[in-house]
């Protein structure tokens, strides 16, 4: 069986080889994150019947754990790394186009490190190396946001980089803390330990830790670097950090809040943060003018919908919010890069520049429309089986309370709704002023969208395909001691 471990050494290596072969080739260079995404989606898909079977535990230095750096697969790690892996090499095919001008070498070194630290922090098993690889992919984005080098670029990049050392700040401290109080990084110990632990220290550590994690993970009110952020970045880069970035983030929230301290008693808190990031999320994504603005507020509403399922700590809830996760990770960069060439070829991000796109680019613009109508929860797309098991996890606790909630949480949806039709009105119904020529995006930019739009219909007209992966997952998050006696033995 091929080693997990591979997931993080093979992308690592070829980013610094990236610069090397740069000396050589630029044409060349450019196609290595193809390959190193490709290469960990093929792994990630060899290593999922056996996830699902037995979890993986990967102990690195001669020791066992608590005392080694340790790798746990479990359903969960499997499923963002697939996501990462195919994100990664969908956005990177489109970058082979898009990305032409500029320090394109350094693009591509920096693009490898920024999914080497999702990966990592998805797949590691002590709380010092998740902030290790939370810094490299934090890192990676402050200076891709700047790739440009324009000034708004580099603005969005300072702000991004204040409030993300910030967060790492508290997040290092709180690893601190947990460290003095247990004496241990590894996630398994620290679980074991944390119910017999001096319960105001812990809940410092633990709120220390879940904000500064929060920030990457745009949650309300930690998000004000987002949309300055994904608005100024490359659309490649933007499809990276709404799909996999704040993601990301989430999961390492999900992570510590289950498993390392089963704080179900933060539960209720968090469906309730969930609802607030949602409903501030969509309003705002409903008062913009500029399309990856309104996206990426967008952004913020989704992850807010996933917090509120998984908090509220049902299989069936948990299940449909890692489908949620699913359809947002696909949507979300379907839309940024379908965006991204409606941009370049209107010379504007204002929605209204893009009247006639739909005649102008008519591929690109029916690719945008699935991407909205997945995000909106209409079917046959994928958003519509996993906003549906959402609704009926919450309302399945019969609740008064979960009810009103959800009775928020569709407002929300017909809010997104609102906004994304008249973005379609914009792009189809409108006949624009200026030239009707067609002019395509480019065939391998074109070719990475439909790949995205295939997935996003198959996997709403068939949701089985992926239910049993996630029904697992939610199993993985739920069933605390099982995470802890694989690690642990």
């Amino acid at each position: 069986m091929v080693s997990p471990v591979l997931l993080i050494v093979i992308p690592l290596g070829l980013a610094f080889c990236v610069p090397l072969i740069g000396m050589v080739s630029k044409r060349f260079a450019r196609f290595v994150p193809v390959v190193a995404c490709l290469f960990n989606l093929v792994v990630s898909v060899q290593l999922l019947p056996a996830v699902l079977s037995k979890p993986i535990v990967v102990d690195l230095g001669g020791f066992g754990a608590p005392f080694s750096i340790n790798l746990f697969v479990g359903p969960v790690g499997i499923l963002f790394s697939l996501l990462i892996a195919l994100a990664g090499f969908v956005v990177s095919l489109y970058a082979l186009a898009y990305i032409d001008k500029g320090p394109t070498t350094r693009y591509h070194t920096l693009y490898l490190l920024l999914l080497v630290g999702a990966t990592g922090v998805v797949l590691t098993g002590d709380v010092f190396n998740l902030f290790v690889f939370f810094e490299i992919l934090c890192i990676s984005s402050y200076v891709l946001v700047a790739y440009r080098g324009d000034k708004d670029g580099v603005e969005s990049a300072v702000k991004y980089l204040i409030q993300g050392a910030l967060g790492s700040a508290l997040l290092l401290t709180g690893i601190g803390l947990l460290y003095g109080l247990f004496g241990t990084l590894n996630m398994a110990h620290i679980a074991v330990q944390a119910g017999s632990a001096d319960p105001i220290p812990l809940f410092v550590a633990m709120a220390l830790i879940v904000v500064g994690l929060g920030v990457e993970a745009a949650i309300f009110p930690l998000n004000a670097w987002l949309p300055d952020a994904h608005s100024s970045a490359p659309s490649s880069i933007s499809a990276i950090l709404s799909g996999i970035a704040i993601e990301v983030g989430l999961y390492a929230v999900v992570r510590m809040v289950f498993t390392v301290f089963g704080a179900s008693s933060m539960l209720s808190f968090l469906m309730f943060l969930g609802v607030l990031t949602l409903l501030v999320g969509e309003l705002c994504a409903f008062a913009q003018s500029n399309i990856k603005r309104m996206l990426a507020y967008s952004s913020i509403g989704q992850i807010g919908l996933i917090i509120f399922a998984i908090a509220i700590a049902t299989s069936g809830s948990i299940t449909g919010g890692f489908f949620q996760l699913v359809s947002h990770t696909l949507s979300k960069a379907l839309l940024f890069l379908a965006a991204g060439y409606m941009i370049y070829r209107s010379g504007s991000m204002d929605i209204s520049s893009l009247e006639g796109m739909g005649k102008r680019m008519p591929l690109t613009a029916f690719a945008f429309a699935v991407g909205a109508f997945s995000l909106v929860g209409l079917p046959p797309f994928a958003g519509f089986p996993s906003k549906l098991l959402i609704i009926r996890g919450a309302l399945a606790d019969g609740g008064a309370l979960l009810a009103l909630l959800v009775g928020l949480v569709l407002l929300g949806t017909v809010i997104e709704g609102a906004y994304f039709f008249r973005v379609i009105q914009t792009v189809f119904f409108k006949k624009g002023d200026g030239e009707t020529a067609r002019c395509e995006a480019p065939a391998i930019a074109l070719v990475s969208m439909f790949v995205l739009v295939a997935l996003i219909i198959v996997i709403g007209v068939y949701p089985s395909l992926i239910i049993g992966v996630l029904n697992s997952a939610a199993s993985e998050l739920l069933v605390r001691a099982d995470y802890i006696g694989r690690v642990l033995g």
